[in-house]
């Protein structure tokens, strides 16, 4: 393909993995007064770069577009705040951070994350450009920022004297489009002997659990540790060690300093080990498109049957990887009759491409389906915990991946 590669620049042929054809973006809700109107479709292709192994799609929607209106709201994630909360606590204790310290925050979100550090005395700084967001965030005691955060951005903040103790970078490398001037904006901020947490998807559980409903317009690239590390070691950083985390289907976090940080024996191994399974070579992503092909047979067959049974479904989840699944598979009234989703910022809106009406989760057990389809999947434990009334009722949930179960 002609494409260049988002991270390393290389113009040389981008393996192709999946193609998804056309998609609406996936956070797009609408409005009933917007059903009748057009949705705009962009193509969802995955391919594979053999230079420096950053898988990506490669369409890139403007991030104005994406970004500055936004439906997602992390605190409505029992996990993601628990997890964040957790996280923060160890750092500054570890740390020793202070009144004297400042943590900066990369797509900052509502505040889910600075908010604990706020609690314990430490000063922050968000940066989020999703207008609605940021209001949010300012409002629960978060001092924000409303842009995008890159060199330029990052230039200002250091002129102020603005430098960061620890920089958090959660799920925001995958919606960058331009890696190289976030990394280097990343750099100029942080403090010498700062740290920088960044977390991201795995690509390798992406594709060893079949998790390919992550793979969204919103979502650019798909990171292995050997991908992060070179990006960063191209900017004059250093990935000095990692975790691998159960979060959001499988995902790393990764702790990145100046130049001169020492590596872990944890960060040496896992890059071995993408070398010995082949994951930095195109052949590990041959089958992928197939294992897919063979999902959508599966859960198909599984819905299907049930329709035919007299069986009502619904969905749980009005999230961006569900958009993906229903406009991917072709999903939608003739299965499904309302998805349910916990962030009031969602309800009384309409699905991408499906157009299926958005409702409380309390809709359960009024309307009572016999059967709901998962769709955020990657909350699996923490919404069947939410709706036990609703499957004491006999409820039953079905979870789409890897492959298709009835819980």
């Amino acid at each position: 393909m002609s494409v260049a590669c988002r991270a390393c620049g290389d113009g040389g042929p981008l393996a192709p993995i999946l193609s998804l054809g056309r998609t609406p973006l996936a956070n797009a809700l609408l409005t009933a007064e917007q059903l009748a109107e057009p949705e705009p479709t962009y193509p969802l292709d995955l391919v594979f770069c053999p230079a420096c192994s950053l898988v990506q799609i490669t369409e890139t929607v403007p991030p104005e577009r994406l970004f500055r209106d936004y439906p997602y709201f992390s605190s409505f994630s029992d996990t993601m705040v628990r997890s964040a909360k957790e996280l923060i606590e160890r750092l500054v204790a570890e740390r020793k951070l202070g009144s004297g310290s400042l943590v900066i925050e990369i797509a900052s979100n509502d505040g889910y994350l600075l908010q604990h550090y706020r609690d314990l005395g430490v000063p922050v700084l968000g940066i989020e450009p999703a207008a609605n967001i940021a209001r949010v965030a300012e409002a629960r005691g978060v001092p924000t920022l409303c842009d995008f955060f890159g060199a330029a951005l990052a230039e200002r903040l250091a002129a102020d004297g603005r430098l960061a103790d620890v920089l958090h970078a959660n799920n925001v490398l995958a919606h960058v489009a331009e890696l190289g001037g976030v990394v280097r904006g990343i750099r100029r901020v942080l403090q010498p002997g700062g740290l920088v947490v960044v977390e991201v998807p795995y690509v390798r559980d992406l594709i060893d659990r079949r998790e390919f409903d992550t793979i969204y317009h919103e979502h650019l690239s798909y990171f292995s540790l050997t991908a992060l590390d070179r990006l960063f070691g191209a900017h004059g950083l250093v990935v000095s060690d990692v975790e691998r985390l159960a979060l959001h289907g499988g995902s790393l976090r990764v702790f990145v300093g100046h130049q001169g940080s020492p590596r872990s024996d944890r960060v040496r191994e896992l890059l071995s080990d993408e070398r010995a399974i082949g994951l930095l070579d195109s052949a590990y992503y041959r089958d992928f498109a197939v294992r897919v092909d063979a999902l959508r047979a599966e859960l198909l067959t599984l819905l299907r049957e049930l329709k035919a049974r007299g069986k009502r479904l619904a969905a749980y989840g009005a999230s961006a990887k569900g958009s993906t699944l229903l406009n991917t598979f072709g999903i939608g009234a003739e299965i499904l009759d309302f998805v349910v989703d916990r962030s009031s910022v969602k309800q009384g809106r309409y699905t991408p491409g499906t157009h299926l009406p958005i409702l409380p989760p309390a809709a359960l057990l009024e309307r009572r389906p016999d059967y709901v389809l998962l769709l955020t999947w990657n909350f699996a434990e923490e919404i069947l915990a939410q709706q036990a009334p609703y499957r004491a009722q006999g409820g039953r949930f079905i979870v789409p991946v890897p492959e298709p179960r009835v819980v």
